[in-house]
C-alpha cells in the first residue's frame, strides 16, 4: 500500500475522531450549562446549537404550561416575538433585489399620502426613521372609538389624518421601534400584490422547509387558551413568587393586543429546528443574494457618518466585538418570552433560543455562543434575592433573615444583589405595575427587605432612598426623612430625596399650624 496515503488516511481519521470528541465535549458543557440555568430558576425553554449546521446541543428544559405542568419538547412551537422582523426584513431584500423596490426610495414612492417624505425605506429596516411608536397614530381613532380594533390597514389614514411629530430627523439617529416594520409590512403587501404573511409563506417558509412555522398575530397569541404543541409565555408577578402565571390570564395585555392588531413585527411561533432551516437558507443563498446578505450585516452609518448607535443593519444587528468572529444576532421580547437568534457569521455558528418565562434569552445565547468557541462561562447561581423573598412570605422575617445569612456564606451557589433586593422590596407593594395586576399591598414584608437591603449595602445611597420612599407610602414620614437624609448624605446630587424630603418638612410644618 501507498504509504502516504496511509499515513494521510490516517491523520484524517486522528483529525475526524479529535473533531468528534471535541463537539462531544461542547455539548456536555452545555448540557451542564442549560440544566443548570434551569435549576436556577433563569432558564425554560427550548435551545439548539449548532455548527456548520450540524446540532452540537439541543435541549428541552421547564414547562410550556406551568399550571399543567406540561414539559417544553423539541416540536413544540414558540412566539418568536421580533425574531420576525428578520422575515419581514428578508422580504423587503427579496423585493429588492427583484427590480421592485430601492431601498434607498422614500416611503411615499411605494405608500402613496404616507406623510413623512424623508423616510426610506432604509431607514425603516435600520431603526432609523424618526417615527414615534404606532400608538401615537392611533389615538384620536381611540379617543372616538374605544373599543375599536386597530389593523395595519387603519396606519396610513392615520399618519395622513394625524401626522404626529417625528422623534428626530430621519438618519440623524436610530431607535428600536415596531412602527418600523408595521409599515415594512404595508410596503411588501402593496409591492408584491400578496398578504404579507401569504408572501413570507411563499417566499421564505416554503423554500426554507420551514413547516412548523406559521403567522400567528400578537392578537391571537395573547387571547388563545387551547392550542396545542405550544408554548405559552409565562410571568412572575413578583420575585417571591414560586410559580409563574399564563400571561394571557391578565386582563390588561389580554385587551392590549386585541386592541392592537397590528403585525409585520412579532407575529410568527416557529420551533428551533426550523429556525435552523432559516439559518441554514441563509447560508446557502437560497433566500437572498451574497451581497445583499452582506448588506444586511453592515451597520448602518447615520447623516454624520457615524455607525448606528445600536450597529444595527438592514433588519440585523451586529454584534461590537468581532473578536472570535463576525456575529450577528436579532432578539425578540414579548410579554412573558424571550427569544434570540445568534450568527457567528465567520466560525458558521448558530445559536437558537427560545424562553417562555424570562427576559434573558440573548444574554443567556451568548453564553452558549462563548462555550462553543471555547470560551470559559461561570457557573450560574440561585439568586439569593428570591429565595429570601419567598422565605419571607412563607416563613416570615426571622427564618428568612437567617436563610439569607447562609446564601451571603454560600458564594458558590448564591449571588446577592443589592439592585435584586431592592426590586424584590417594590415587588412586595406591586409598584411599577407594567400589566395592571391587582396590587398586594405587603408593606411588613416590603419594609423589612428595604431595611434588610440597608444593612447589606450600607454606602448605597440608593438604598437608602428606597426604603424611604416605601416608609412614606406606608404612612411613617419621620422614619422615611432619616432614610431620605442618609441617602443625601452619600449622594449630594440625589435631587429626587432632596424633593422629598423637602415635601415631608412641609407637610409637617403644615400639620404644625393646624
Amino acid at each position: 500500500m501507498n504509504t502516504f496515503i496511509l499515513k494521510n488516511c490516517f491523520g484524517l481519521l486522528l483529525l475526524l475522531n479529535i473533531t468528534t470528541v471535541g463537539k462531544a465535549q461542547d455539548g456536555r458543557k452545555l448540557e451542564t450549562l442549560f440544566k443548570r440555568l434551569e435549576k436556577t430558576h433563569q432558564f425554560s425553554g427550548n435551545v439548539l446549537v449548532a455548527e456548520n449546521g450540524k446540532v452540537v446541543y439541543r435541549g428541552s428544559l421547564g414547562y410550556a404550561d406551568f399550571k399543567s405542568r406540561l414539559p417544553n419538547q423539541a416540536n413544540i412551537a414558540f412566539p418568536i416575538a421580533s425574531m420576525s422582523k428578520t422575515l419581514t426584513a428578508t422580504a423587503i431584500l427579496q423585493l429588492a433585489e427583484q427590480g421592485k423596490l430601492s431601498v434607498n426610495e422614500p416611503v411615499s414612492h411605494y405608500l402613496a399620502g404616507f406623510p413623512y417624505h424623508e423616510v426610506t425605506v432604509r431607514h425603516l429596516l435600520s431603526h432609523t426613521s424618526g417615527l414615534p411608536p404606532y400608538n401615537a397614530f392611533f389615538k384620536p381613532i381611540l379617543a372616538k372609538e374605544p373599543g375599536r380594533i386597530i389593523t395595519n390597514a387603519d396606519f396610513l389614514p392615520a399618519a395622513i389624518a394625524n401626522k404626529p411629530a417625528l422623534i428626530y430627523q430621519p438618519g440623524s439617529n436610530g431607535n428600536y421601534d415596531n412602527v418600523n416594520y408595521l409599515v415594512l409590512a404595508l410596503i411588501i403587501e402593496k409591492v408584491s400584490g400578496q398578504l404579507y404573511p401569504d408572501y413570507i409563506q411563499e417566499h421564505i417558509l416554503t423554500p426554507a422547509g420551514m413547516v412548523h412555522t406559521r403567522f400567528m398575530a400578537l392578537s391571537a397569541q395573547f387571547n388563545t387558551d387551547t392550542l396545542q404543541h405550544y408554548a405559552f409565555p409565562h410571568l412572575f408577578p413578583g420575585m417571591f413568587d414560586e410559580l409563574p402565571i399564563r400571561a394571557n390570564t391578565i386582563p390588561y395585555i389580554r385587551d392590549y393586543w386585541r386592541t392592537f392588531a397590528v403585525t409585520g413585527f412579532g407575529d410568527y411561533i416557529s420551533t428551533v429546528d426550523d429556525i435552523l432551516f432559516y439559518d441554514q437558507a441563509l447560508y446557502d443563498n437560497r433566500l437572498l443574494k451574497p451581497q445583499t446578505l452582506k448588506q444586511s450585516f453592515e451597520p448602518v452609518r447615520l447623516n454624520n457618518g457615524k455607525p448606528h448607535p445600536q450597529l444595527f443593519g438592514l433588519g440585523w444587528e451586529i454584534e461590537p466585538d468581532s473578536s472570535g468572529g463576525k456575529v450577528v444576532y436579532h432578539s425578540g421580547v414579548a410579554t412573558g418570552l424571550s427569544s434570540v437568534i445568534i450568527r457567528n457569521i465567520a466560525q458558521h455558528q448558530t445559536v437558537i433560543l427560545f424562553d417562555n418565562c424570562h427576559y434573558n434569552a440573548h444574554e443567556t445565547g451568548d453564553l452558549a455562543m462563548k462555550l462553543l468557541g471555547g470560551k470559559p462561562v461561570p457557573l450560574p447561581k440561585y439568586s439569593a434575592a428570591r429565595s429570601y423573598g419567598i422565605a419571607l412570605q412563607k416563613h416570615g422575617a426571622i427564618a428568612a433573615k437567617a436563610l439569607l445569612q447562609r446564601f451571603k456564606k454560600d458564594t458558590a451557589n448564591y449571588q446577592l444583589s443589592e439592585g435584586e433586593m431592592n426590586q424584590l422590596g417594590y415587588d412586595f407593594i406591586g409598584a411599577d405595575n407594567t400589566y395592571r395586576l391587582p396590587e398586594r399591598d405587603l408593606y411588613p414584608q416590603a419594609l423589612e427587605t428595604l431595611k434588610l437591603n440597608t444593612e447589606l449595602f450600607p454606602s448605597s445611597w440608593n438604598a437608602f432612598d428606597s426604603y424611604g420612599e416605601v416608609l412614606l407610602k406606608a404612612g411613617q414620614p419621620d422614619k422615611a426623612a432619616n432614610m431620605y437624609q442618609r441617602s443625601i448624605q452619600l449622594n449630594p446630587n440625589n435631587q429626587a430625596g432632596k424633593k422629598a424630603l423637602e415635601m415631608i418638612r412641609n407637610q409637617k410644618t403644615v400639620n404644625g399650624k393646624h
